[in-house]
């Protein structure tokens, strides 16, 4: 695998692995939080009977009054500001007028581009009250994408973050989606590498400073197999168990790891309050 500056690189995918500097991870920074202050907003209107085409329409609202464009908006014929995927869809899930239930999980993955910086993010809101279960696949996804992130040094590799997001996810018995990953970002939304969120310790690509990407594990209930359905989006899980994800994203810096969407709230894993 190859590693260019990303001062010389040209802004699209060309299968090498961009090095930021400074001025990137300041750019990184305000996406970020301008993503996780989207994500906070939300906690407040995700009720039973809210639609997720009204938290479409928010987030879209949200970007356009802070100067910020949300990525998904017309991305390869999506149509949507947000993606919504409720219990059993994994990911990619589209907003629609449907009213969201009591005892529903969502997840909303919100990307918005501020001067030409991808803040990418994730979480998952419970709708009212919600089962035992499902409350602690809500925990686990996030604890696996953390236990993920703390493996982010210098030296380290890819496969280190995978393997402790599998080894503390099938220990809880749940098992990690194989058929999405995490992946560069930065001023490109969808940039090498991919990150994988299973694997073996030393594999896959060696981490360098300055490297940006998501982590951002899928964890079901049941077995990990998914399939798409018909619109050549959602993704649910093949067995109709429950999915969960959370997802950050990070810069590698000189001696760990920088995450640029916490959220400005102190807001970590459902239900929600203020730190």
């Amino acid at each position: 695998m190859n590693y260019i500056d990303a001062s010389i690189a040209p802004v699209r995918n060309t299968g090498e692995i961009k090095l930021y500097g400074p001025e990137a991870f300041e750019g990184m920074r305000k996406a970020g939080q301008l993503t996780a202050t989207a994500l906070d907003m939300l906690a407040d209107h995700t009720t039973p009977g809210a639609t997720t085409a009204q938290l479409d329409k928010l987030v879209y609202e949200f970007a356009r009054d802070n100067g910020a464009l949300p990525a998904t908006l017309f991305y390869r014929g999506y149509r949507h500001s947000v993606c919504t995927s409720i219990n059993h869809v994994v990911c990619h899930g589209m907003p629609n007028a449907k009213p969201m239930r009591e005892g529903d999980i969502v997840n909303i993955d919100v990307t918005l581009i501020l001067d030409g910086w991808h803040g990418d993010s994730s979480r998952m809101y419970p709708i009212g009250e919600v089962s035992r279960r499902a409350e602690r696949l809500m925990e686990v996804t996030y604890d696996a994408m953390m236990i993920g992130i703390e493996a982010i040094k210098p030296g380290n590799s890819t496969g280190d973050i995978g393997h402790a997001i599998q080894t503390f996810a099938e220990a809880e018995r749940t098992s990690v989606v194989r058929d999405f990953c995490g992946h560069g970002v930065g001023r490109v939304f969808h940039d090498t590498p991919n990150i994988l969120h299973y694997g073996e310790p030393g594999t896959g690509v060696e981490l360098r400073p300055g490297m940006l990407f998501t982590v951002e594990p899928m964890i079901n209930l049941g077995r990990p197999h998914v399939k798409v359905l018909a619109d050549g989006w959602t993704a649910v899980t093949r067995d109709r168990s429950l999915s969960a994800q959370f997802e950050h994203s990070v810069g590698v810096t000189e001696d760990g790891v920088e995450i640029f969407t916490l959220s400005p709230a102190g807001y970590t894993k459902p239900p929600y309050r203020k730190a």
